[in-house]
C-alpha cells in the first residue's frame, strides 16, 4: 500500500464521515446564496497572504468621453430641476418635468446595453450618477437607483430568453416601462423562503384559447416604485400539482414579469417611508392569470428564482447604496466643515474646539475611506466580477458610516440642523438613515450572517470545495475530492500559523509590501499581518464551532468586521495611489489605518474571548496578539489633523470634497459655500485687525487702517455668514392640515 492510499484508508475516511456527519446541513435557500456571485479581493484576504501584484491589474476608474458628457449635460440639468423641500414637502413627488426628463434621458436604462436602446455605462458612471444626484435629492436618486438596480432589467440581461431581452429591455431602457421588483412580504422579510406568494401551473382560456399559464396570488409590501410601476418583477413560490410541466410539484422560488394594468393587481397606494417622498407601496395580486412564458428565462428557470435573485444582487448591491453613501458622507464632512468654519462662539470658529474637531476627524477619515471603497469596488466590478460578500460588505459598512457622519454633522450643526425648511440640508438625509440601513438586506442581518457566514465558504481557498466534498451524493467520488483538498488545506493552516504568529511577534516589520507605494509600505506591511492573524483565527473558530457557528452571529459578525476593514483599507490605500501619492494625503490614510487596525484589533480579541473552547482563545491571544504590540486607534493630534482639512481651503480639501459639488445648484449649500470663501479669504485681514488691537473691523475702518474695498469684503463675508446661520420659520396658516 503505497503512502497516498493508505492516507486515505486511514486517515482521509474517517474525517470524511466525521466531517459529513457534524456538517450543518444548509437548506437550499441558504446553498444558494452562498453559492451566488463571484469572489475577488476578499478571496485573497481570506487566504491570509494577499498577492498585492494582482492589484496591477486593477485599472482606476475613469469615465469614458459619453459617459463625461452624460454627467455635465443630463445629470448637472437634472439636478438643477430638482428641488428636495419641494419634492418632499409641497408634493410628495418629482415633478411630471422630472419624470419625462428621466425617462428621455435615458436615466432608467443606465445598464441596458446600447443594442438594446440604453446607455451602456460602466459600473463607475452608474455609480457617479447616483451619487451626484442624491446630493441633491434622495427621492429622485432613489427613482433613479432601482431600475438600474436589482430588478427586471437586471434580471432580464442574466437570465432572459432572446425574446424577452428584444422586447421589454427597449422599453425599460427608454422608459416607456417602469419596472419594480418585489419580493418582500408581510410574512417573509429576510427569510425569502417563509413567503406565501404562489404561482400554480394551470390552463385557462384567453380570449377563446386554452393557454398553459401561471395563477399568481401574492400580497407583497415595501416595493419602490411599485404605485407608478407598469411592470412588475415577481418572486413567488411555484407549484405544478397537475403535472402540467413535469413530475415535480413543488418547483420552488421563481420569477415573473407580471404587467401590473392586468386584471387582478391592486397598485398605486403608498408608504411613507421615514417621510421620503420616494415612489414605495404595497402590490398585491389576486388570481392574476399570466402565460408561461411570463417566467424570466422562461421553463428552463422555473423553480431558479432565489439564485437568480442573489447573481443579480451581488453586483447591484455594491453600487447603488454605497454609492449614495459615498455622497452622504463626503455631503457631511463637507458641510460641517465649512459650518464649522465660519459659525463662531465664544470668540472662536466652533471647528477650533477640540469637541467639535473630534467629530469632524471622524467625517473627514469617513468620507475618504467610504469614497475610496467605493471607487475600488466599482473597479472590480468592471474587470467583470460579481462580489456578492464584497457587495455586503460595502453596504453594510457605507450605510454605517453614513449613519455615523449624518450623525456626526447634525451635532456639530445643532440648531441649524434640527430646525427644517429650505434652508435646512441635513435634516433630510437624517430621516431617510433608516431606510439606507434596512433596505437591500438588513444591516443586522448583514453583518451577523451574510458578511462572514457567505465569505467564510465562498472566499475560503479550500472550504467550498471541502463543502462541494461533504455534500456528495456519491460517497465514494465525495471521499476523493475530500482527499485532494483537506491535506492542501492543512498545511495551508499550518503555514498561516506561522506566518500570523512571526508578524505579531515583530508587529509586521518584517512583511512585504508592493513596490513604489512609498510613506504607506508600513500600513501594507500592517494588512498582511491582520490578514494572516484573520485566516488564523477563521479557521480555529471554523474548526472549533463546526456548524454551530452559523448560530453564533456575535462570533461571525466580529469577524465578518475583521475582513470588511481588511477590504475598506486595502481600498484606503489604493486611493492614495491612484490619486498621485500627495503627501499632504497622507493624515486621511493615517487616520483610516489606525482607526481599522484598532477595530480589527478589538475585534479580534472579542472573538478570542468569546470562543467556547477557551483554551483556543487563549493559545490563539499569545499567538497573533501579543502583549505590547497593539493597535491603538488615531491619537488626538492625528484626529486634529483631519479636522483641520475641512476648515481650510486646500487641493486636499478638493480631493476629499469637492468633486460633489459639480453642477449642483442647492441655494441653502451654495450660501454655506460663498460664506466659507469669503471668510477664509479675509482671514489674513481679520488677523491683522486682532493682532492691532482693534475692535472690530469696523473700529479699523474709522481708523483708517483699512481700505474702503477691504471693509467691503469683510462686510460681504459678515453678510454671507449671516444668511448662512438664519433658520427658516412659518406663518401659523402654513402647518394648517387641509381635511381629507
Amino acid at each position: 500500500m503505497n503512502w497516498r492510499a493508505w492516507r486515505r484508508q486511514w486517515m482521509t475516511e474517517p474525517l470524511y464521515r466525521m466531517a459529513r456527519e457534524a456538517m450543518p446541513r444548509l437548506s437550499p435557500t441558504e446553498q444558494q446564496a452562498i453559492e451566488a456571485g463571484d469572489v475577488w479581493w476578499d478571496a485573497q484576504l481570506f487566504s491570509g497572504a494577499p498577492d498585492w501584484r494582482t492589484l496591477v491589474n486593477v485599472k482606476p476608474v475613469a469615465l469614458t468621453p459619453d459617459e463625461r458628457l452624460f454627467m455635465d449635460g443630463p445629470v448637472a440639468q437634472v439636478c438643477r430641476m430638482l428641488n428636495d423641500w419641494d419634492i418632499t414637502w409641497q408634493h410628495g413627488d418629482l415633478s411630471a418635468e422630472v419624470w419625462n426628463f428621466l425617462k428621455v434621458h435615458g436615466f432608467f436604462g443606465m445598464i441596458i446595453p446600447k443594442e438594446y436602446g440604453g446607455l451602456g455605462f460602466s459600473p463607475y458612471a452608474h455609480s457617479e450618477v447616483v451619487r451626484q444626484i442624491s446630493v441633491r435629492s434622495l427621492a429622485a436618486a432613489v427613482t433613479v437607483m432601482v431600475p438600474n438596480s436589482l430588478g427586471p432589467g437586471e434580471l432580464l440581461m442574466q437570465f432572459g430568453t432572446d425574446e424577452q431581452r428584444q422586447y421589454w429591455l427597449p422599453r425599460l431602457a427608454r422608459g416607456q416601462e417602469i419596472p419594480c421588483f418585489a419580493l418582500t412580504s408581510p410574512e417573509a422579510g429576510s427569510d425569502a423562503a417563509a413567503m406565501t406568494d404562489t404561482g400554480v401551473i394551470c390552463r385557462r382560456d384567453v380570449n377563446g384559447i386554452s393557454t398553459l399559464g401561471i395563477l399568481l396570488n401574492w400580497r407583497k409590501r415595501y416595493i419602490t416604485l411599485s404605485p407608478v410601476a407598469t411592470v412588475l418583477g415577481l418572486a413567488f413560490k411555484l407549484f405544478d400539482p397537475e403535472g402540467l410541466i413535469g413530475g415535480k410539484q413543488e418547483l420552488g422560488i421563481s420569477v415573473a414579469l407580471v404587467p401590473t394594468n392586468l386584471p387582478g393587481v391592486t397598485a398605486g397606494r403608498r408608504h411613507l417611508p421615514a417621510l421620503q417622498a420616494f415612489q414605495n407601496g404595497p402590490i398585491e395580486g389576486n388570481d392574476v392569470f399570466v402565460p408561461l412564458d411570463a417566467l424570466i428565462g422562461g421553463l428552463e428557470k422555473a423553480g431558479q428564482g432565489w439564485p437568480m435573485l442573489m447573481s443579480a444582487l451581488a453586483a447591484g448591491r455594491g453600487i447603488s447604496l454605497p454609492s449614495l453613501s459615498a455622497a452622504a458622507c463626503v455631503f457631511s464632512a463637507h458641510t460641517s466643515g465649512a459650518y464649522a468654519r465660519i459659525r463662531t462662539q465664544f470668540g472662536l470658529p466652533i471647528g477650533k474646539f477640540e469637541g467639535v474637531q473630534e467629530k469632524l476627524g471622524r467625517l473627514a477619515g469617513n468620507a475618504y475611506l467610504v469614497e475610496a471603497a467605493r471607487r475600488f469596488t466599482c473597479a472590480g466590478l468592471q474587470l467583470g466580477y460579481k462580489p456578492s460578500v464584497v457587495s455586503a460588505i460595502m453596504k453594510l459598512h457605507a450605510t454605517e458610516r453614513m449613519r455615523q457622519s449624518i450623525n456626526d454633522a447634525m451635532d456639530i450643526h445643532a440648531g441649524k440642523a434640527v430646525i427644517d425648511g429650505p434652508n435646512n440640508y441635513l435634516g433630510n438625509l437624517y430621516r431617510a438613515l433608516p431606510v439606507a440601513i434596512t433596505v437591500e438586506g438588513a444591516n443586522i442581518l448583514t453583518r451577523s450572517l451574510i458578511v462572514f457566514g457567505q465569505g467564510a465558504i465562498r472566499a475560503h481557498p479550500f472550504l467550498m470545495k471541502e463543502v462541494v466534498a461533504l455534500g456528495n451524493s456519491d460517497q465514494t467520488a465525495g471521499e476523493d475530492a475530500f482527499d485532494a483538498v483537506i491535506w492542501k488545506h492543512l498545511a495551508h493552516s499550518v503555514k498561516n500559523a506561522l506566518r500570523a504568529t512571526g508578524m505579531a511577534w515583530t508587529a509586521g516589520r518584517f512583511a512585504m509590501a508592493p513596490k513604489g507605494v512609498g510613506a504607506v509600505a508600513p500600513y501594507y506591511r500592517s494588512l498582511n499581518r491582520y490578514a494572516a492573524a484573520f485566516a488564523l483565527v477563521s479557521e480555529v473558530a471554523l474548526l472549533t464551532l463546526g456548524g454551530s457557528l452559523k448560530r453564533k452571529e456575535m462570533l461571525s459578525g466580529r469577524l465578518g468586521d475583521v475582513l470588511a476593514e481588511l477590504y475598506l483599507l486595502t481600498a484606503v490605500l489604493r486611493r492614495w495611489q491612484d490619486e498621485g501619492q500627495h503627501e499632504s494625503d497622507l493624515p486621511l490614510v493615517r487616520y483610516c489605518a489606525e482607526q481599522s487596525f484598532a477595530t480589527i484589533e478589538q475585534r479580534l480579541d472579542d472573538v478570542l474571548l468569546n470562543l467556547p473552547l477557551r483554551v483556543a482563545g487563549w493559545v490563539l491571544r499569545a499567538l497573533v496578539l501579543p502583549p505590547g504590540l497593539r493597535a491603538t486607534p488615531p491619537s488626538d493630534n492625528a484626529t486634529a489633523l483631519c479636522a483641520n482639512i475641512l476648515l481650510e481651503p486646500s487641493d486636499t480639501r478638493d480631493r476629499l470634497v469637492g468633486a460633489v459639488w459639480e453642477g449642483h445648484d442647492s441655494a441653502s449649500v451654495e450660501r454655506l459655500e460663498r460664506a466659507f470663501e469669503l471668510l477664509t479669504g479675509v482671514q489674513p485681514l481679520l488677523d491683522r485687525i486682532k493682532h492691532a488691537g482693534l475692535k472690530d473691523w469696523r473700529v479699523a475702518h474709522a481708523n483708517g487702517a483699512i481700505t474702503d474695498a477691504q471693509a467691503n469684503s469683510l462686510k460681504a463675508a459678515e453678510d454671507a455668514v449671516a444668511a448662512v446661520i438664519e433658520v427658516d420659520d412659518f406663518a401659523p396658516g402654513d402647518f394648517d392640515r387641509q381635511s381629507a
